[in-house]
């Protein structure tokens, strides 16, 4: 089954049928007056317009594609998914591990614990691996290369890759390794946000690095890769 987009299955919540068409209104308007196509790696995606999380204001405009393109190439692998975010766009066939969100099939494990039983030819990460340490009490910055090492030492099959996406400017820890050149992956590209539009542009740490954090968006994110 191919992982396709599905616009129409959002939850609605407490939202009322009218303020739920409105807004898929207002997305659809939004769609179809800005750039449609953005370019990360050399490669050209669409940016991703949908209900969940408002897609058209934040990272997750493309985010979601790249990644959704990263399972496409790896059908009938095995793949894990560390944070639970692509199965809120499409349906997913993979597995997940998240600590903190309940939802069918996620496996709720702090991930410096998970022990699978077969290994994973892809890992992905979206927007999660900054909050590990980060945002638990006591704070433990140094958490975040433990769950790297982790996933590369036990969860990750030989010839395989992780792949993960994190925002700047939010983890001054990550941060600090990137800017000193310790960075925990193998290779890492940038995408920097340069318009209200949420229009985004492929880039580099030297014009990244002082990129604050916004609030509820980043304004840079860096896709990071290790090979096993």
């Amino acid at each position: 089954m191919p992982y396709t987009y599905d616009y129409t299955s959002a939850v609605a919540g407490d939202e009322s049928a009218s303020a739920r068409y409105w807004r898929f209104a207002k997305m659809t308007l939004t769609r179809w007056t800005r750039a449609k196509t953005f370019v990360f790696d050399g490669r050209s995606y669409q940016y991703l317009y949908h209900f969940c999380n408002k897609t058209w204001k934040n990272e997750r405009g493309v985010e979601i594609p790249i990644f959704r393109e990263l399972l496409l190439e790896h059908e009938g692998k095995r793949v894990l998914e560390v944070g639970n975010v692509l199965s809120h766009y499409f349906p997913i066939h993979h597995d997940v591990v998240d600590k903190y969100e309940v939802a069918p099939g996620v496996i709720n494990q702090d991930i410096v614990e998970f022990a699978p039983s077969e290994r994973y030819d892809l890992i992905l990460s979206i927007s999660t691996l900054e909050h590990v340490g980060w945002d638990e009490t006591p704070r433990e910055p140094e958490k975040l290369l433990q769950a790297i090492e982790h996933l590369r030492n036990h969860c990750l099959a030989p010839g395989g890759q992780i792949i993960a996406s994190l925002p700047l400017g939010y983890n001054k820890f990550l941060d600090g390794l990137l800017r000193d050149g310790n960075s925990p992956f193998t290779t890492q590209h940038f995408l920097k946000r340069i318009s209200k539009r949420n229009y985004w542009l492929e880039s580099d740490w030297e014009r990244c690095r002082n990129v604050p954090y916004g609030r509820f968006v980043a304004h840079a994110i860096m896709v990071g890769t290790i090979r096993g």
